[in-house]
């Protein structure tokens, strides 16, 4: 690596795999617990057979977040096998989850002298995702800690975020909201528009009947944000990609996009959206 800043995630990023390896990101997994079976996001359990096993499942599977040890060992490779490197861990919302936490308190237990930066994403999945990848590409291109953090910050506060799913059931059993919205949600096809708000929780946006009328809201809203601005835009789905392509196809017509990317939502937040989850993320190139 050109300079010595290390990323690090967690599989909430829904980050392919592949993308990882390639620009050196080191990802600490949440775990989902199927009864006591307990797999780890994205390293013992891929997206295809997290939701074959789902579909199997009479129970919802559970979700945990890693714990401080688990962030501690790989701060702390890290800083050996690279003496005097800076780490920005950037992670899921701490809204939702205390993985933040984690990495927090791993930080302030780590004894010997450590540049670590942990970053609330005040998001999810690719909405932090695709901010990951910014940072560990700029770290590629040479740029300093702070030119990275910067534009950390830049990509977290232009974020447009807005995702649909086939039922509420996931969400709700969850704790990520509550019964009566999920109740409501079943009602005349009531398709709820969802996003991820400042304050890095779940959050109702509109309700629009039917599907395709609710894809068009989605275009409407970001229309507002984005105007005709060049973006980088990021299409995610839990089981089918049909949802994420007919996003994609509208988006095409209304947007200037520089770049788009497809990519899987993981079991973790699969765990929480179910399998017909369809989200898009964007951000102003």
């Amino acid at each position: 690596m050109s300079s010595k800043i290390r990323i690090v995630t967690d599989s909430t990023s829904d980050i392919p795999s592949d993308v990882r390896e390639r620009l050196g990101i080191e990802m600490v997994p949440l775990k989902v617990h199927f009864g006591v079976d307990v797999f780890m996001d994205g390293v013992t359990i891929e997206s295809d057979e997290f939701y074959t096993k789902l579909a199997a499942s009479e129970k919802l599977p559970t979700t945990s977040q890693p714990s401080p040890a688990d962030f501690m060992e790989v701060y702390q490779r890290i800083l050996q096998e690279e003496p005097g490197v800076q780490i920005i861990s950037i992670h899921l919302s701490s809204a939702l989850s205390g993985t933040y936490q984690s990495a927090v308190l791993a930080n302030s237990l780590i004894e010997e002298e450590a540049d670590i930066t942990v970053i609330d994403s005040k998001s999810a999945s690719y909405g932090f995702g695709k901010i990951v990848v910014a940072a560990a590409q700029m770290v590629q291109a040479g740029s300093t800690k702070e030119e990275i953090l910067a534009e950390v910050q830049r990509l977290r506060n232009g974020l447009g975020l807005y995702f649909l799913v086939d039922t509420l059931e996931f969400l709700q059993k969850g704790g990520r909201i509550g019964k009566a919205a999920a109740l409501f949600g079943t009602i005349l096809n009531i398709k709820p528009i969802l996003t991820v708000d400042d304050e890095g929780t779940v959050a109702p946006v509109d309700k629009v009947r039917g599907k395709k009328k609710a894809m068009q809201r989605i275009v409407d809203l970001l229309k507002e944000d984005f105007g005709n601005d060049p973006v980088h835009i990021t299409l995610a789905y839990s089981k089918y990609e049909a949802g994420a392509q007919e996003l994609h196809e509208l988006a095409k017509v209304h947007f200037n996009i520089q770049e788009t990317n497809y990519t899987k939502i993981g079991a973790v937040i699969g765990t929480h959206v179910g399998p017909g989850a369809a989200a898009i993320f964007m951000f102003r190139a």
